[in-house]
Order: structure tokens, then C-alpha cells, then sequence
């Protein structure tokens, strides 16, 4: 299929999206290479989505010992080590690499080591090498990388996710600076493993755009759990101490120590020194390549897909972009990507799932809207008295009686909105919803037995 070329597909950058769209491609009979600079599996599987899944499950532990007392069992003293689970992870990240080379090898695909930067329309060379590749097509898929910005004095004394992952120690008192996806879940695992933890942000609450009433019940939740939430602040200034601490200075001139400062105000593409503008393709005012909904780039032959386009940065979603770019450029099924309705889950503690349009959006799309809530403590800690809230959400056109949004709030909300995005991906109406038999006891029931209209 090649041809004049070395190649049907050079894919640069081995995470999700890369990864789907090199098997696809090879699947539909494509010589396709693929090149990784640091290890295949990208930012979710080595320094993102999964070993973070991993903290936040030890970090509930504590969670689940107080519960166990009230259902009978006398648990004794319980300890937590730190290097056993940093050792534990990196176990595991190591064995998805693993298969996911595995699965790119059995589909044909060959692995390139290093660093690949574009020199023309269908050119890319392997740094590590000095090969030059000349490829029909070109994908990159080369995700996003914390920002430590802005720079403030001793901003290098901050870390990023990329980081927080691999410190030899557990920090007594940290201090999160942003209440986005990443500031939140990390704010909640070392709350939950037993850290003094502070959240500094500009806003007046966390988790910009999502629904006002999680937003609202995430910070209360936090509040209860000790962690010391600083609205409307701005980070100044970061010095060391003699003591290796780390000193922060506050707008305001408020001071507070540290033993370690997680910067999460946000990703940037990785599209600096890749040779895209040599090449004619366009970046926006952030760095990210500006695609079509086909993910083509403004040069024929170069495409992008993931976090390096900032449509939607979540996982899924470059998978589902380089399947969709497979199978149009080479399955001859052409296919776009509907980024309108993505089901999304923080795993805060308690956990946030969501899907469709917040209370706000709704009511700037339709004149009726619909809300019907409920909340209630987790059946898992009645027997304990422990606070584990649980809040429901239906968002509903009431002159359609569409679903237009689903928000909850609770224990296993990610794996609820899973299911919960189908209904309303299918465009489900309440009444759907109303005519679903409940499962019963669980917590999910009551997503089919809300009548009440609230407001």
C-alpha cells in the first residue's frame, strides 16, 4: 500500500489516541511505525488516569476500616506505607507497557525508540537515529504536559503530576494549587492517606464548569474532610528553608509551610520544537494544532487526535479520535467525533460522575427546564455513621421531557454515569427513565425513581 513511500502511517507518540490509531490502521492492512520517546502507554497509563485510579483506591481505605467496625469487624492498628505503593504502581504502569507494546506488535505496527519531529508534508525523522521516514500520512498524537505557569519567585520548588507520582515520601503538608480535575483527585488522595492539605485557587469554588450543585457539595465535603480550601487566592511566592521545607507566600502576605507544592493550573500541548509550523500546520493561541472534525490538520497529509488538539482532554476520547481517524483514512468509513456529549467522572472522594448539559447550560438552551434531585448518606456507612454523602441529579427539558444532563455525587459515581451516558447518549426521556425498574438496594435506584420535581 505504500508505494512511493516508506510508510501508509507514521503515528508520533505511543498514549491512547496514537496507540488505537497505529492498530486500526495496520488492521485495515497499513504499513504503519509509531514513535515513543519516553514509554508507550502515554500520559493515562504511565503518569496519569492510572496510577492516579490506583492512589485514590488506597487512599479509601481508611474509609472502608471505619466502616468495617460498624458491620462487626475489629480491623487493630492499621499503618500505611508510602514506598510500597509508589513500588506497587510502578509495577503495574511497567506491565501495561508492556501489553500495550505487545498489542501494537501482534497488529504489525513497528516500534520506534526516541524522539520524531516533522520535516515536510509526509517527512519525519527519528532524532535518536537520523532516519528519515517518508510517510503517506502523518498523525500526531503527542498529548499535553503539566504547566507550571505563571512563573512565579521559587515556582521550580513546585512539582506537577508528572512528578507527584515518584516522590520518595509521603509530604506531611502539601499544598494544591488549582481546583481543577487534577488539583481536586490529588487533594483528595493524600487527605485520605492522611496528609495536612491545602487548596489554593483564584475562584470561589472548585471544579470550573461543572454543575453548580456538585461544585458546591465537592467543597463542603473537602471542608469536612480537614482540607483547608483557600478561595479567591493567588500564590505569590515559594522560597526553601534550610530544612528542605518549602515556604509559601499568599496575596495578601499570608505564609504557610510545606513539605511539598502540586502546581495543577492546567496542560499545555506538546506541540514546541515538532517542526509543525515548518511543515504548515496551524497552532491556536494555546499551542494546540487546529484539526477539523475529521482531526485533519490544515496540511492533507498531517492529522492530529488527543490532547494536543484541546478538544476534550480525557482518555476515551483520543482513543475514540484515532479509531475515528483509522477508519476514515484508511477503513474507508468516515467518521467525526461527537464531542457534545461525553460521560466524565473525577475521582474526587466522594466521586463525581457527569454527562450533558449542568442545571446553568440547560437553562440557556430551553425556556423549561426540569431538576430533579436527591440525596442521602450511602447505604455503605449507615452501620458506621460515617459522612458519605450521595447527591443526585436530572436535568430534563420539560417540553421534550429529554434528559439533558445527569450529575451525581457519591460512591461509585464513575461507574454510574457510564451507564447512565448511554440513556442519555440514546437521547432517553425521564419517562424512559421513570419506566425502568429499580434495582434494588442500591444507590443507583434512585436515578429511576425520582418523581418529585424539585425546581
Amino acid at each position: 500500500m505504500a508505494g512511493d513511500f516508506d510508510l501508509d502511517l507514521f503515528v508520533i507518540g505511543g498514549g491512547s489516541g496514537g496507540v488505537r490509531a497505529a492498530r486500526i490502521a495496520a488492521g485495515y492492512g497499513a504499513k504503519v511505525a509509531i514513535a515513543e520517546e519516553y514509554r508507550y502507554g502515554g500520559t493515562c497509563v504511565i503518569r496519569g488516569c492510572v496510577p492516579k485510579k490506583l492512589m485514590v483506591l488506597a487512599s479509601r481505605f481508611a474509609d472502608d476500616f471505619a466502616d468495617a467496625a460498624g458491620y462487626g469487624w475489629s480491623v487493630g492498628e492499621t499503618a500505611f506505607d508510602w514506598q510500597t505503593l509508589v513500588a506497587n504502581k510502578e509495577r503495574e504502569i511497567t506491565r501495561l507497557e508492556g501489553v500495550y507494546r505487545a498489542n501494537l506488535e501482534r497488529a504489525g505496527v513497528r516500534l520506534l525508540e526516541g524522539r520524531a519531529v516533522i520535516e515536510g508534508p509526509h517527512a519525519v525523522r527519528l532524532l535518536s537515529t537520523g532516519e528519515v521516514f517518508r510517510a503517506r500520512h502523518i498523525l500526531v498524537a503527542v498529548g499535553a504536559r503539566p504547566s507550571l505557569e505563571p512563573m512565579i519567585p521559587g515556582g521550580e520548588l513546585g512539582i506537577t503530576s508528572n512528578e507527584i507520582f515518584d516522590i520518595p515520601e509521603q509530604p506531611k503538608r502539601i499544598l494544591v494549587v488549582g481546583g481543577g480535575y487534577i488539583g481536586v483527585e490529588f487533594a483528595g488522595i493524600f487527605a485520605g492517606l492522611g496528609s495536612k492539605v491545602t487548596m489554593s485557587l483564584r475562584g470561589d469554588k472548585l471544579l470550573r464548569g461543572f454543575d453548580e450543585d456538585l461544585r458546591d457539595r465537592l467543597g463542603a465535603a473537602y471542608s469536612r474532610k480537614g482540607v483547608d480550601l483557600r478561595f479567591g487566592t493567588t500564590l505569590e511566592r515559594l522560597a526553601r528553608r534550610p530544612d528542605g521545607a518549602v515556604d509559601a507566600t499568599f496575596q495578601g502576605g499570608d505564609t504557610a509551610v510545606f513539605d511539598r507544592v502540586l502546581v495543577a493550573t492546567g496542560r499545555r500541548p506538546n506541540t514546541a520544537d515538532l517542526g509543525l509550523e515548518t511543515a504548515g500546520v496551524a497552532l491556536d493561541a494555546g499551542g494546540a494544532i487546529v484539526v477539523d472534525g475529521y482531526s485533519r490538520t490544515l496540511v492533507p497529509s498531517i492529522s492530529a487526535v488527543g490532547d494536543v488538539t484541546n478538544r476534550a482532554a480525557l482518555t476515551p476520547v483520543a482513543i475514540r479520535e484515532g479509531h475515528a481517524f483509522a477508519d476514515t483514512v484508511f477503513g474507508d468509513k468516515p467518521a467525526m467525533v461527537d464531542h457534545e456529549l461525553i460521560p466524565t467522572a473525577v475521582f474526587s472522594t466522594p466521586e463525581i460522575g457527569t454527562v450533558g448539559c449542568s442545571e446553568t447550560l440547560a437553562r440557556s438552551r430551553s425556556d423549561d427546564v426540569a431538576i430533579y434531585e436527591t440525596s442521602f448518606r450511602s447505604m455503605r456507612a449507615t452501620l458506621s455513621g460515617r459522612d458519605d454523602p450521595v447527591y443526585m441529579k436530572l436535568v430534563v427539558d420539560a417540553k421534550s421531557d429529554r434528559v439533558m444532563g445527569v450529575h451525581l455525587f457519591g460512591r461509585d459515581s464513575g461507574e454510574m454515569i457510564q451507564l447512565a451516558g448511554i440513556a442519555v447518549t440514546m437521547g432517553a426521556t425521564k419517562a424512559d427513565f421513570d419506566r425502568t425498574i429499580a434495582v434494588h438496594p442500591t444507590a443507583a435506584e434512585e436515578l429511576v425513581t425520582m418523581r418529585t420535581r424539585a425546581r
